[in-house]
């Protein structure tokens, strides 16, 4: 029992010293850190004054629900991005720091080290979006009523798992190609939202996509929060989007640790681990 106590107090100093050196990482950067926030700010309102142009053309549309539910979708988009962002350069910045070799020979287990990173992500990820959100719904003068912020949080949390998972098997992407992997991974950012309803109902997308919208955890994410923030929905009543999400959650993470660990082994076979080219 002393040894299993141990071995856990090792691995969670570990999983501390992943969170903690990208925090460093964060604060050594944090003029390129406010530049991209600053342009997550332009980019996410340049979707949201989509509602002021249509009841500036005339359309008829409650204003502060539809631009509420774009903002939802920009604010999740963010998120996601930046999940994905930091899962998918964790070979990125162990070779931007020259780092990379001792870290994957370092005593720590894969799963501490892509967990760590995980939950810096997550929590990193929380705060942004949140003063994100905060930014946008005060420019427009949003109101929320009946917003259960709450609920929402919970909703984020519980996707948080599913995201990281399928962040895990992004990250493997530059790995077995460091020429174009990164990129790669967001363009898999980008096919998981367009089949999410970000901007727009499931319903109108045809019907092989709305398929693949029932596996994708940003689908009930969306929903969950918008019920939250729109209609005040409690926890309780939003099991029709938390179940799924722990479903796919209990499912992505094992799955990407697994398909990380095939890639880390092809990339030591095939001497590209610290190839950036």
């Amino acid at each position: 029992m002393r040894g299993v106590s141990a071995g856990m107090r090792t691995e969670l100093i570990g999983l501390g010293g992943i969170i903690e050196r990208n925090a460093y990482l964060v604060r050594r950067y944090a003029l390129w850190e406010l530049a991209f926030f600053l342009w997550t700010i332009a980019n996410t309102l340049t979707i949201v004054f989509i509602a002021e142009g249509v009841e500036a053309s005339g359309g008829v549309l409650d204003v502060n629900r539809q631009t509420t539910v774009l903002l939802i979708g920009a604010v999740i988009w963010a998120y996601l991005g930046i999940i994905f962002e930091i899962l998918t350069e964790t070979v990125a910045w162990e070779r931007w720091e020259g780092t990379i070799e001792y870290t994957f020979m370092a005593p720590l287990s894969r799963t501490v080290h892509l967990m760590g990173m995980g939950v810096f992500a997550v929590v990193y990820g929380v705060v942004r979006a949140a003063l994100l959100f905060g930014a946008i719904a005060l420019w427009f003068n949003l109101e929320m009523p009946e917003a259960n912020f709450l609920s929402a949080l919970v909703v984020l949390a519980v996707a948080s798992a599913s995201f990281i998972g399928i962040g895990m098997m992004t990250a493997v992407l530059p790995l077995i190609s460091p020429e174009k992997g990164t990129q790669l991974g967001f363009i898999a950012q980008g096919m998981l939202l367009v089949v999410s309803g970000i901007y727009y109902s499931v319903e109108v997308l045809p019907e092989p996509m709305q398929w693949l919208a029932v596996i994708s955890p940003a689908t009930y994410a969306l929903e969950g929060i918008r019920d939250a923030i729109l209609e005040g929905a409690a926890i309780s009543t939003l099991w029709g989007q938390l179940a799924p999400l722990i479903v796919i959650g209990a499912i992505s993470i094992p799955l990407g640790l697994i398909v990380f660990r095939r890639g880390e082994s092809y990339a030591k076979q095939h001497g590209k681990l610290k190839r950036s080219g």
